[in-house]
């Protein structure tokens, strides 16, 4: 299967056109809401995981498209920063365009970094299981496919490490998926931010086709499932950066 992410960047402008047939088709018409996205509401989690003491705490996740993946936790409610890029393999290949070849060891990743005081890694990884992503798929999500869109956390310690690895065996006991969890704890993963054009990308193409078939679904699944999480203005990089 051909992923969307195969093409340069302009190449994509034009392949899109063909992303899932008629579904595509039917998006481009305004042909009401088409959503290639569901959700899963996974249990809260009951791990022991002490948070930081200090105002800022982070956690890289890998779940498919970073478009996504980002844009869903620009919109919760405790997080500071959503940084789209790379884990998993070396700085040198850290880049789109290796990257996508799914030969580099890295997985499309982001950094989410939050405010313990108003966030617990707890929540962050229900969010991540219910509506980020599917956490079942192996090398995949949606129509993307290769290793370089797995589902992973790349831990920042050992305790999160253990923390992560105790969710993932509660979700699996609770049998809220059909098929295990396939989600990797994958240590040493250092984390390098993609190129800028990559960056707020779903607030930046709101109407694109694929956005709008996998990625705005999740960012309304997030608002329907965890309400008292979403908030409607994403912290975005660019104000970061700003």
């Amino acid at each position: 299967m051909t992923s969307r992410r195969s093409f340069p960047l302009l190449a994509r402008a034009a392949a899109i056109v063909v992303l899932g047939g008629a579904l595509a088709a039917g998006l481009m018409q305004g042909a009401g809401t088409v959503s290639a996205e569901t959700a899963t509401a996974v249990p809260p989690p009951v791990f022991a995981y002490d948070e930081p003491r200090a105002d800022r705490a982070v956690v890289v996740l890998a779940g498919g498209c970073f478009w996504g993946v980002q844009g869903v936790f620009q919109h919760v409610e405790g997080v500071t920063g959503a940084v789209s890029g790379y884990a998993g393999g070396s700085a040198e290949s850290a880049q789109y365009r290796a990257v996508s070849g799914g030969r580099t060891g890295h997985a499309e990743a982001v950094e989410v970094t939050y405010d313990p005081a108003r966030i617990d890694l707890g929540t962050l990884l229900q969010v991540y299981f219910s509506v980020a992503h599917d956490p079942t798929e192996v090398d995949r999500q949606g129509p993307d496919v290769g290793t370089q869109y797995r589902s992973a956390i790349f831990p920042m310690d050992a305790a999160q490490a253990d923390a992560a690895r105790a969710y993932i065996g509660a979700i699996d006991k609770a049998g809220v998926f059909d098929d295990p969890v396939a989600t990797t704890i994958e240590a040493d993963g250092t984390f390098y931010p993609a190129e800028a054009y990559h960056q707020d990308y779903m607030t930046r193409n709101p109407d694109q086709p694929y956005i709008r078939a996998y990625d705005l679904p999740k960012v309304e699944n997030l608002k329907a499932m965890f309400p008292a999480l979403y908030r409607e203005t994403p912290v975005l990089v660019a104000s970061a950066q700003g």
